[in-house]
C-alpha cells in the first residue's frame, strides 16, 4: 500500500467518484518529509512532460515548503537576486565539464 502527500480537495474528489480511499492527517516531521517527496515526483513529472501545469504544481509545493519551513519570500528574492548578481543566471546556456572532485559548482 503507498501513500503520497494530496491537495486538499482530493478527498472529497475522490469520494464524489465512489472510490474508497483511506485519508489522514500528516504528523508536522512527516509532513516534511512527505512534501520533499512530492516535490521530487511533480520534478519528476516536469522531467517526463514539460508543459506550463507541471510547472505550476512544483511551485505550489515549493509555495508549501516555503510556509512550513517559515521562509521568508523577501529574504529568498534577495538571495536569489544576490546569487545572480555575483554568479549570474542561466540565460546564456553555459556548460561546464570537470572532474567529479570539482562539482559542487553551482
Amino acid at each position: 500500500m503507498s501513500t503520497k502527500l494530496v491537495r486538499d480537495k482530493i478527498p472529497q474528489i475522490i469520494k464524489k467518484q465512489g472510490k474508497n480511499i483511506v485519508f489522514r492527517i500528516a504528523e508536522k516531521q512527516e509532513y516534511k518529509e512527505l512534501l520533499l517527496a512530492k516535490l521530487q515526483e511533480e520534478v519528476n513529472e516536469f522531467v517526463s512532460d514539460q508543459n506550463e501545469e507541471e510547472i505550476a504544481d512544483i511551485l505550489e509545493v515549493i509555495d508549501a515548503l516555503i510556509e512550513k519551513y517559515q521562509f521568508s519570500n523577501v529574504k529568498i528574492s534577495e538571495i536569489k537576486k544576490q546569487k545572480q548578481l555575483k554568479k549570474g543566471g542561466f540565460d546564456e546556456m553555459i556548460v561546464g565539464k570537470w572532474a567529479r572532485k570539482h562539482r559542487n559548482v553551482d
